[in-house]
């Protein structure tokens, strides 16, 4: 069976018009947040992003926002601590399978409470509330053994590090994962949003 030309931008191109659009944030040169009515209609006919970006919750870690990206240009799932779950891998694959977006990004951002909580129930055995517990422990394998002596400040970051690493590496594994990687024509990166610079830092070996 052949596979089908793709129609979109490479997973490279996609990257790069990410990384294009924020650093148009960073610059204060962000375009202008009402779409035309043309680009309305457009829409309603259908979405074509280039890019799915699976984030947290959190209020202050807008994808669209830091990567200057207008209505349907980006196909985002957010939960907190952005963790892989089995309603997350039903949006991801929709998102492969359907709108064929090349590249995903698993975005983490500085000080994220869902991984700081993790650290509590980890090294000081606190407990939370159900449902807040629950995805917690969805953390806690990305976890390692962590060197007790930096700063609070310092241990958190190297968390927030591992559990994007962490979930990077759960769809990798996915059969979808891993046949779309071998396709040659999805890419899946991680990245930390810095709150307070607005900078995406996008890592390296995954």
């Amino acid at each position: 069976m052949t596979t089908p030309e793709q129609s979109g931008p490479s997973a490279d191109e996609a990257l790069a018009r990410l990384v294009a659009g924020n650093q148009r944030f960073l610059r204060g040169e962000a375009r202008p947040a009402v779409p035309q009515g043309e680009t309305l209609a457009d829409l309603a006919r259908g979405q074509k992003p280039y890019a799915t970006v699976l984030g947290c919750s959190d209020s202050r870690v807008p994808p669209e926002w830091f990567f200057d990206a207008g209505l349907g240009e980006l196909f985002v799932v957010r939960v907190a601590g952005n963790v892989f779950s089995p309603e997350i891998a039903g949006s991801l694959q929709y998102a492969g399978s359907h709108l064929e977006t090349p590249l995903f990004v698993v975005l983490g951002h500085d000080g994220c409470g869902a991984v700081d909580a993790a650290l509590a129930t980890k090294y000081k055995g606190e407990q939370h509330r159900s449902r807040v517990q629950i995805l917690v422990d969805s953390i806690l394998p990305a976890l390692p053994e962590l060197d007790p002596g930096p700063t609070p400040q310092v241990r958190l970051a190297r968390a927030v590090e591992c559990n994007v690493r962490w979930t990077v590496r759960q769809i990798l594994s996915t059969p979808e994962g891993r046949a779309r990687a071998a396709e040659g024509r999805m890419k899946i990166l991680g990245a930390i949003y810095e709150i307070e610079s607005g900078r995406v830092r996008f890592l390296s070996g995954e």
